[in-house]
């Protein structure tokens, strides 16, 4: 489920777009933090090097059958904050990695 907010900080806004991401997963068949870092690495980097984004994991780093995600970016225009938030929810959702996606946050600020 993904749930969008969109705020405008200035009048006419936007100069600026920032997207921020929260991902919620879930780990199937996971048994250890040790797997679980090997599962959650190559999507970290892979969302680095794929899309340019910070990403970090930001949330139950002590719990081994999930993982909270967080991805930020900065865009010139709105429609290319769109089409790289999109891409991101597409590759997560791939089915490249063993994790399932329980909850999505996006939230577009426009500065």
């Amino acid at each position: 489920m993904l749930q969008l907010r969109l705020v405008t900080m200035l009048p006419g806004g936007g100069d600026m777009h920032v997207a921020i991401m929260k991902v919620h997963l879930r780990l199937e068949g996971n048994s250890s933090l040790k797997g679980k870092r090997q599962l959650i690495r190559p999507i970290l980097s892979q969302l680095r090097n794929r899309y340019n984004v910070s990403v970090a994991e930001v949330a139950d780093q002590d719990r081994w059958q999930s993982a909270v995600i967080g991805i930020s970016l900065v865009a010139s225009d709105r429609r290319m904050a769109d089409e790289v938030t999109s891409s991101i929810q597409s590759f997560i959702n791939s089915g490249w990695f063993s994790v399932e996606v329980i909850e999505e946050h996006l939230e577009l600020v426009a500065l």
